[in-house]
């Protein structure tokens, strides 16, 4: 998986990370910015969402876990997290950081404050 390093173009905190067309659907893309690692997922054909790429339980990289509609399933130990709120699903609990993304012409944007 090829990782992207942040603050390749940004205006007003958002930064400008790739085109969607090479965000497999279904799939990640992880960008390293200075606070962590963060997890790009593609969900649909049009929408990508993003998380930090640690599952609350024990660290575990989300990135490489399996997306099913608005969730990923972390690769250690099975935790479900919702893909739109970095929550864990029932009967888990915990979180991890969303981040707000948004397509625009093609083109994947991130907001990181």
């Amino acid at each position: 998986m090829n990782a992207v390093m942040l603050a390749v173009v940004a205006k007003d905190d958002w930064h400008s990370i790739c085109g969607i067309d090479e965000i497999p659907l279904l799939g990640s893309r992880v960008v390293q910015a200075k606070s962590g690692d963060i997890a790009l997922f593609k969900v649909s054909e049009t929408e990508v969402l993003a998380v930090r790429d640690q599952c609350p339980h024990k660290g575990g990289p989300l990135s490489q876990g399996i997306v099913h509609e608005r969730t990923v399933t972390c690769p250690l130990h099975g935790w479900k997290i919702e893909l739109d709120s970095g929550n864990a699903v029932a009967p888990d609990a915990g979180c991890t950081h969303a981040f707000a993304v948004k397509v625009e012409a093609g083109v994947v944007m991130l907001q990181v404050k």
